[in-house]
């Protein structure tokens, strides 16, 4: 049995990560920070000619027609760069909300237009998907808020899930323009990806497909945990890496400071954790594309173990760089504020034991 990527996956993975050490250096996550949304229409372009918007977009609309797993080695090149703005909101989340819940007429109109980096997409979809306090009325109307959405200010459309009158989950399509929709940023830990309020006061709106809103809800909340945990391995990478550099230039007494046992003994528990949790993110990404029965509790186990990891190796690096590693000039602190936000997002790591120790309570 072949536990590997393909040999296209891992073309891939070499691809990107070349792409991004040379587009993505530590000044553009750090210029980001400084700009409205934290959206670069020049790179984003540039994205879109890679295919890399499209890669969940089936190839009959315009994408790659590729799976999760072929994402997922995107994933983790795109943690270790930091990238900033939309991509995760609308290259995964956005894309898989339209293809797997959209109409005919939705995904022919949308999803090309996604693909090609036209439009952008987000999913206002709550905690540990449950649909948040948003509610549709018999008028074909929405009302309610959502916090802590993923970019939704540089977005066209974005996906909503609600209550129907009945109680029944849904998931309905709002124009980013609609009247009644407004959007306040958040100013959090992590300003290269923007989380923000979405307030919806009897917005109109487009029912999407007739599905299993519950279902798709679950899947996409299993994504985003896989997908997130994927970002954070890489997150974990990048500091490490920077950390062995550091340890191998840097001299104490007469020596580099990696040949003293202390700094020795950090990097490798450092390692050991990045590793682990790379298993982890890995199992997660084919759980999640091949939907899995096991699925929503591996998601749940990633995100849990690499939610901790980034927060636990990005703060090691930092100790192990020393004074320099806490000036505001060096980009560590930028990888420890991406995995304080990433642990965060989609439920922390003490949401994630509850799913993962359910099963095994009953």
């Amino acid at each position: 049995m072949d536990f590997g990527f393909t040999p296209e996956q891992e073309m891939l993975r070499d691809a990107a990560r070349k792409f991004l050490a040379a587009e993505y250096p530590a000044a553009v996550p750090r210029a980001a920070m400084e700009t409205v949304d934290a959206h670069d229409r020049t790179r984003w372009r540039a994205l879109a000619e890679l295919g890399w918007l499209g890669i969940l977009v089936p190839a009959d609309l315009g994408g790659q027609g590729g799976t999760f797993l072929d994402m997922a080695v995107v994933l983790e090149e795109s943690g270790k760069a930091l990238v900033p703005g939309p991509f995760f909101a609308s290259a995964v989340l956005g894309t898989l909300a339209l293809r797997d819940a959209g109409t005919a007429t939705h995904r022919e109109r949308l999803l090309p237009a996604l693909a090609a980096g036209e439009r952008i997409a987000t999913v206002a979809l709550g905690v540990a998907a449950e649909p948040p306090g948003v509610t549709l009325a018999a008028d074909g109307r929405v009302a309610g808020q959502v916090s802590f959405v993923m970019d939704p200010q540089p977005a066209d459309v974005v996906v909503v899930a609600v209550r129907r009158a009945d109680g029944a989950p849904a998931l309905v399509l709002v124009d980013r323009t609609a009247v009644g929709l407004t959007v306040t940023p958040l100013h959090t830990v992590d300003m290269t990806r923007r989380l923000c309020t979405v307030t919806l006061r009897d917005a109109a709106c487009e029912p999407l497909g007739d599905v299993d809103a519950a279902r798709v809800n679950r899947r996409l909340a299993e994504h985003a945990c896989a997908g997130l945990a994927l970002e954070l391995v890489g997150v974990g990478q990048r500091a490490l890496e920077l950390s062995v550099a550091y340890a191998l230039e840097r001299t104490q007494f007469g020596r580099p400071i990696g040949s003293f046992q202390a700094i020795k003994h950090k990097c490798v528990d450092m390692m050991v954790q990045v590793e682990t949790a790379r298993s982890l993110a890995y199992y997660a990404a084919w759980a999640v594309s091949e939907d899995a029965p096991d699925a929503g509790r591996a998601a749940a186990m990633a995100k849990a173990y690499a939610g901790e990891m980034a927060k636990t190796v990005t703060s090691e690096a930092i100790q192990v760089h020393g004074g320099i590693g806490f000036t505001w000039e060096h980009e560590l602190h930028l990888y420890y504020r991406r995995a304080l936000a990433a642990d965060a997002a989609f439920g922390a790591a003490p949401a994630h034991r509850e799913t993962i120790v359910a099963p095994l309570v009953r």
